[in-house]
């Protein structure tokens, strides 16, 4: 509950509002801004006192009220902060600013100038307020430090939390660079269908909905996959998407229901260069972005610069477990039991969950673990030394995936097996199982050319490039539990 002082403010603030109401319009709309706070500061910042004053440059600039210093006032727009100055002898103007309060949106003209000290500043000829902040900004010195405030009161969090504004402007330039790199190799950017009639395009749990007019059960996209490889068999050869998708899955510092992936696809490829590819992304990137490509991390350091290490997942479990023999049932069935992990599974499965388990958070620097079974890899190519293998590759950073990719399957006998076998999954109890999808296979009827794909998730590099530690701080709304369902 509010305190009392907070209850008073607020109802002090209504009955200003009610007395603008009375004397006019109370959010007016008939201001224009020229100039941001930090183009103002750029482009006059290192000038002096005396030549801004020969200059005269008029500007209008617009915010929110952040800091009352008597004369000197701060407000705050979406590139910084800029100081309006209230002169002595401008009375109309002196009482007018007297009734703002922190927090209310505020527009000012003027002269732009600096003070004794260096500071610019707008000396203000015309001002307004635009609109009034009925509730006040958190307290000045402990701000908005509570996460779950910060989470369901974003708007707020923006305000007072410059650090946040910086998380969510390098999450922006990462997307844009993103988008630069990819098309700069040729790469078309797609959109694909989020609603779909199957569960395909990845192993894990869909959200379900219904189609009233077409009377039929849909699902909120898994992946895109299978439709950015239609577009590789219609001969769109290099393509990718930045998606949002759906997985119906639990909370964690790694997991929201709802995430942003990057996925692209180039035809005549395999997944050695996709490697290769994501390398030089990850680390153009951040050169690109942040200026450097040493990423700091709670207490670790994850340099870019070098080779990314490649192992393959069995000598990832013999490296990291001590584990001789990978491939000897009897052992693994044994070690299954001591982690908590269902015996009845295939031994090539149980390597996965253990490696999942026990192994994937000792990769801190930039580590490829390849040639994952065909069990867990239903659109993956079969490694030709060993079918039972599949060309697949995952990126760990940090003890976190990253990225996740494979050279493609594109037999559509062998495809008709993988999903004949997701489908008995299902039917066993697995609803992560992917379903048959008979269009897709029409497709790839029609002649697939060798390709290699990859995904990317957005959020969890945003995570890595701003020092983040849950995916709740890199996104502006996080999935949360409804307050009203609790009470």
């Amino acid at each position: 509950m509010p305190a009392h002082d907070d209850i008073a403010l607020v109802n002090e603030r209504r009955t200003q509002l009610q007395e603008r109401r009375t004397e006019g319009n109370a959010y007016p709309n008939d201001f224009c801004r020229s100039h941001f706070s930090q183009d103002l500061h750029d482009q006059y910042g290192d000038k002096e006192k005396s030549a801004l004053s020969t200059l005269n440059v008029q500007v209008a600039v617009a915010g929110r009220l952040m800091l009352d210093r008597g004369m000197f006032l701060v407000i705050q727009d979406m590139k910084g902060r800029i100081q309006l100055y209230v002169p002595r002898t401008a009375t109309d103007i002196s009482a007018a600013v007297k009734k703002w309060d922190l927090g209310d949106i505020v527009a000012a003209q003027g002269i732009i100038a600096k003070s004794n000290r260096g500071d610019l500043y707008v000396e203000i000829e015309k001002c307004q307020l635009l609109a009034k902040a009925i509730y006040p900004l958190p307290e000045k010195y402990h701000g908005l430090s509570d996460r779950e405030s910060r989470y369901r009161q974003r708007y707020l969090d923006l305000i007072v939390n410059a650090d946040t504004r910086k998380v969510f402007a390098v999450r922006t330039a990462l997307i844009a660079a993103v988008r630069q790199y990819l098309s700069a190799r040729d790469y078309m950017e797609v959109e694909t269908p989020m609603l779909h009639s199957l569960r395909t395009g990845a192993r894990a749990k869909a959200f379900e909905t219904h189609h009233d007019s077409l009377q039929q059960k849909m699902y909120l996209r898994i992946a895109p996959e299978l439709y950015l490889k239609r577009l590789i068999i219609g001969g769109l050869e290099r393509v990718f998407e930045l998606n949002r998708n759906f997985r119906n899955e639990g909370l964690s510092t790694q997991h929201n229901p709802e995430f942003t992936m990057l996925e692209f696809y180039q035809a005549f490829t395999h997944y050695r260069q996709l490697m290769d590819m994501i390398e030089d992304m990850l680390r153009w990137l951040s050169k690109n972005v942040l200026g450097h490509t040493a990423l700091i991390c709670g207490e670790h350091t994850y340099d870019l610069s070098p080779p990314f290490a490649r192992m393959t997942l069995r000598s990832a479990l013999q490296q990291e477990m001590g584990i001789d023999d990978v491939d000897d049932s009897a052992a693994m069935h044994k070690l299954a039991l001591v982690h908590h992990i269902d015996p009845d599974l295939h031994v090539r499965e149980i390597q996965v969950k253990l490696f999942e388990k026990n192994v994937e958070k000792k990769l801190h620097q930039p580590t490829f673990i390849t040639h994952y079974p065909v069990e867990v890899s239903p659109l993956a190519r079969r490694d030709p030394t060993d079918p039972t293998l599949t060309e697949r590759f995952e990126l760990f950073i940090g003890g976190t995936e990253v990225a996740n990719g494979f050279s493609e399957l594109n037999d559509p006998i062998d495809q008709v097996e993988r999903f004949t076998d997701q489908e008995q999954r299902n039917k066993r109890g697995d609803d992560e199982s992917m379903q048959f999808d008979m269009d897709y296979i029409r497709a790839m009827e029609h002649g697939m050319p060798p390709t290699a794909g990859a995904g990317i998730g957005i959020d969890r590099l945003v995570m890595l490039y701003t020092n983040q530690s849950a995916i709740r701080d890199v996104l502006l709304f996080p999935q949360l539990r409804d307050k009203n369902q609790d009470e």
